[in-house]
């Protein structure tokens, strides 16, 4: 729902399209929490597309998920409905959207086959998703600005999923859980070297 620490693929891409569907919704009866569950739904459809082996439309609906989680704040503050459970609801609701994303993204890259080495990967990629949405709700907010910029910021919701819908358009299921396992994980290494820099000397 963010805006003021939007990342280089929402700056740049996804509110290019959220904004002008925000204006479109705003004399509508639909809601930001409408909004909100949407971008789940469409996540559900990324994550049944990516079991089912279409990787194209998986990889499309991926990126409309991200696009559509950049709505529902857009919608907000056009129609000056803002509050802080909608900001709540929608950080929940995109926990559930990254875990499906990334789990179906894992199926397809496993296949039919008992690929252990892909689960694991998968994990390394789940929890480092989680992990770096965790370091930046554990902090202040100084040391949050610092972490939605620069090499602290590799990891971003909008470039996770943009970097999946690239992966899945070329049909590299494995290589991409490897890329957003690295990226996750680095950028929570480096949060964690900064932070307790931060904190050790205050």
């Amino acid at each position: 729902m963010g805006n003021a620490y939007d990342g280089f693929v929402s700056r740049h891409l996804n509110r290019r399209m959220s904004r002008p569907a925000a204006r479109l919704l705003v004399h509508t009866p639909v809601s930001p929490n409408h909004v909100s569950f949407a971008s789940l739904g469409v996540a559900l459809g990324a994550f049944a597309a990516f079991v089912y082996g279409y990787h194209i439309v998986g990889a499309l609906l991926t990126q409309a998920s991200s696009v559509v989680d950049g709505l529902d704040g857009d919608l907000a503050r056009a129609k000056g409905v803002t509050s802080a459970f909608g900001g709540f609801l929608d950080s929940i609701l995109d926990r559930y959207s990254d875990a499906l994303i990334i789990l179906g993204l894992a199926i397809w890259a496993a296949g039919d086959e008992a690929r252990t080495h892909v689960w694991v990967i998968g994990f390394l990629a789940l929890a480092g998703t989680f992990a770096v949405t965790y370091t930046r709700a554990r902090v202040d907010e100084a040391m949050t600005s610092l972490f939605d910029h620069g090499v602290m910021s590799i990891a971003s919701r909008d470039i996770r999923l943009f970097v999946i819908m690239i992966g899945a358009l070329a049909g590299q299921g494995l290589a991409t859980l490897v890329v957003i396992a690295g990226l996750t994980n680095i950028a929570v290494l480096l949060r964690l070297i900064r932070a307790r820099r931060a904190m050790t000397a205050a």
